[in-house]
C-alpha cells in the first residue's frame, strides 16, 4: 500500500490548524517562532523568562532552555509555559528526546494547562520528525488529533483509516470533519480512497458531502472521476451537482462537462455547466455545444464561455449566423469585451454593412467597450441618421478620452 509521504502536505495541515491556535504558540508551528520581549522583572521568575525569551530571538537554544528550566524549577505562574518553551528550544537544538521528556513533564505537573494543547501539536512534530508512530488516542484535544492522525497516515495507514473513520462519524465540528477528509485525501490508498467516495455519496452531512467531492476532484484518476460522474447522475440536490461541475473545473475534466451540458434536463444546471466549461478551457466543445444550442438562454450562457476563452472566432461565427437578435447583440458585445485588433476589425466591417437600427446600436456600444473613441468619432462624422449619429454622440460625451472631449468642443463650436 503506498501512501504520500511528502512532508508538503502535513505543513498545509499545519497552516489549517495554526490559525486557530494561541498567538503565543504559533511560533511552534513556524520556521522561526520568536516570542516577544516581556516587560520589566517583577517576579522571581520574570528575570530569567525574560532571558530565555531574549535567547529564543536571537536562536541561543541551549542556553533559552537552561532558562525557561530555572523558571519551571519555582513553580511559579509561568512554570507551564517555560516547560513549552524549554521543550520548543530543545527542539530547535536538535535534542527531541529530552524536548518530549519536557512534555511529559508539562502533562503530569500542570494537567490543566492552557499549554497542554500547544505542547500536544509540538509533540506530534517531534515524534513525525523522529520518525516514531503518533497514536491519536492519547490526545484529547480534537486538533492535535488530527495532526497525529495526518502523522499516522504516512506511517501506518491500516492503523488510522479506522481511526479517521470514526472521527468523521463523530460529533466532531464541520471544520473539523473537513480537516479529516483532507488528510484522507492525501492518501493514495484504495482505502483511504473509498471511503472519501463513499463521504462523497453521502446524504447525512451536506456540507461535508460537498467538501468530499471537492478533494476527490484534487486527485486526477478514473475511478474518482466516474465516481463524480455517478454522483451527478443520482443526486436530486442542485447544490451537490453544482459542487460536481466544480469539481470538473478542477480536474479539467471537459469531456464530462459537455455530456452535462449536453444532457442536463434543469435549464440553471445546464447553464451552470456551459459556464464551467469556459472556465476550464473548452473552447472546441463550447463551439460544438453551440451548433445544437436550441434556446436564446443556452446560447447567451454559451457566448459567456466564449469571453472567458477570448474566443473571437467563435464570436464571429455566433455573429455572422445568429438569426436572434437578442442572442446577436450578444456575441457583438462578447466582441466589444473581449477586445484586440481582430474584433475591432470585424465590428467596423459589419457597422459598414449592417441595416438593422437594433444591431447598429450593438456595435456601436461593442466599440464603447473597447474604448474606441477614434473609430466611434470617425463613424459620427460619416453618419447621415441623426438618430445612429445620436447614439454615437451620447456614447463619446461619457467616454475619459481626449479626442472624444475634443470632439464634444468642435460640435459645440459649430
Amino acid at each position: 500500500m503506498n501512501v504520500s509521504t511528502n512532508p508538503i502536505c502535513f505543513g498545509v495541515l499545519l497552516i489549517l490548524l495554526g490559525s486557530n491556535l494561541p498567538a503565543r504558540a504559533q511560533g511552534n508551528l513556524q520556521m522561526n517562532g520568536f516570542l516577544p520581549q516581556q516587560s520589566t522583572a517583577s517576579a522571581p521568575e520574570d528575570a530569567p523568562y525574560k532571558d530565555g525569551t531574549n535567547y529564543l530571538n536571537e536562536g541561543k537554544w541551549d542556553a533559552a532552555a537552561g532558562k525557561f528550566d530555572q523558571v519551571a524549577a519555582l513553580h511559579g505562574k509561568r512554570a507551564d509555559s517555560a516547560l513549552y518553551w524549554k521543550a520548543y528550544a530543545l527542539n530547535k537544538s536538535g535534542r527531541r528526546q529530552d524536548a518530549l521528556a519536557t512534555i511529559a513533564e508539562l502533562r503530569k505537573q500542570y494537567p490543566r494547562s492552557t499549554w497542554l494543547k500547544d505542547a500536544g501539536a509540538l509533540e506530534v512534530e517531534l515524534r513525525q520528525a523522529s520518525g516514531q508512530a503518533v497514536n491519536p488516542q492519547e490526545h484529547e484535544d480534537e486538533e492535535t488529533k488530527l495532526l497525529a492522525l495526518n502523522s499516522l497516515m504516512n506511517s501506518d495507514p491500516k492503523r488510522a483509516l479506522p481511526i479517521l473513520q470514526k472521527f468523521l462519524s463523530s460529533n466532531n465540528s464541520s471544520r473539523l470533519k473537513a480537516q479529516a477528509l483532507f488528510v484522507l485525501a492525501q492518501s493514495d490508498s484504495q482505502e483511504a480512497r473509498q471511503t472519501l467516495i463513499q463521504v462523497a455519496r453521502g446524504q447525512s452531512n451536506p456540507e461535508l458531502q460537498r467538501k468530499a467531492i471537492q478533494f476527490l476532484a484534487t486527485q486526477e484518476s478514473p475511478e474518482n472521476v466516474a465516481a463524480l460522474g455517478e454522483i451527478y447522475r443520482t443526486s436530486n440536490s442542485p447544490d451537490v451537482r453544482r459542487a460536481v461541475l466544480d469539481a470538473y473545473v478542477a480536474c479539467d475534466c471537459r469531456k464530462e462537462l459537455l455530456a452535462a451540458a449536453q444532457g442536463e434536463h434543469d435549464p440553471e444546471l445546464r447553464r451552470s455547466a456551459i459556464q464551467r466549461l469556459g472556465a476550464a478551457g473548452g473552447r472546441e466543445e463550447l463551439r460544438q455545444l453551440y451548433k445544437s444550442a436550441v434556446s436564446v438562454d443556452d446560447k447567451e450562457a454559451i457566448i459567456q464561455g466564449f469571453i472567458a476563452e477570448d474566443d473571437v472566432e467563435g464570436l464571429s461565427e455566433v455573429v455572422k449566423t445568429a438569426t436572434e437578435a437578442r442572442v446577436k447583440s450578444a456575441a457583438i458585445h462578447a466582441l466589444g469585451a473581449v477586445g484586440g485588433q481582430q474584433s475591432k476589425a470585424l465590428l467596423l466591417q459589419m457597422y459598414g454593412n449592417e441595416k438593422d437600427p437594433q444591431i447598429k446600436r450593438s456595435l456601436i456600444d461593442g466599440l464603447f467597450i473597447q474604448d474606441d473613441a477614434h473609430d466611434l468619432i470617425q463613424l459620427a462624422r460619416k453618419e447621415s441618421d441623426p438618430e445612429m449619429r445620436r447614439h454615437l454622440v451620447q456614447q463619446l460625451s461619457v467616454m475619459d478620452d481626449r479626442e472624444a472631449k475634443d470632439y464634444m468642443l468642435e460640435i459645440l463650436n459649430k
